[in-house]
């Protein structure tokens, strides 16, 4: 990858970052149970960090300071379905079994087509984002089961993101 395509696909992953953190926002006042907005209001703060630490790495990658860049259009509309989902249940089954986890293999790959040696800022970023992604998998299921919120059946949204080779837009 070149320093522009670096950057886009890191402009890329802020613009996602910055939607899940404005989705976990909308979905807070309408989300009856107070565990669940007490921990999307945790996560909004991590996607908002996730999407700071990024845009300033763009600057490093000659974009503006916060470059964002939409992401494929078919990843838009699955994250726009993901935001108007009806239920709780819903809500977090996307959200964490669904749209975090690919967003983890999206940064993996990142990983393994980057230079480590010319774009270790990046790398080193990115390394510090995936355990978070992971700590809020693992809280949404520990809240799952304590408030006995069902998984729904996502199989059709889980394809739909698993056949989407690329979040990074042309």
């Amino acid at each position: 990858m070149n320093v522009k395509q670096r950057a886009d696909a890191l402009g890329t992953f802020r613009f996602v970052e910055v939607y899940l953190m404005e989705t976990a926002a909308y979905w807070t006042p309408i989300t009856p149970e107070m565990e669940v907005k007490v921990m999307l209001g945790r996560h909004i703060w991590d996607f908002a960090q996730h999407a700071d630490w990024l845009g300033k790495r763009t600057f490093e990658l000659r974009q503006p300071e916060h470059y964002t860049r939409p992401p494929d259009d078919a990843y838009l509309r699955l994250l726009e379905q993901m935001k108007h989902s009806d239920t709780v249940s819903e809500r977090l089954t996307l959200l964490y079994d669904v749209v975090v986890p690919g967003l983890i293999r999206r940064y993996d790959q990142y990983l393994e087509a980057t230079d480590r040696l010319l774009d270790g800022p990046s790398a080193l970023l990115i390394e510090r984002i995936i355990p978070e992604l992971r700590r809020q998998m693992g809280e949404a299921q520990s809240l799952r089961k304590e408030l006995a919120v069902k998984t729904v059946d996502a199989s059709d949204f889980r394809r739909a993101e698993t056949a989407i080779e690329s979040v990074v837009g042309a």
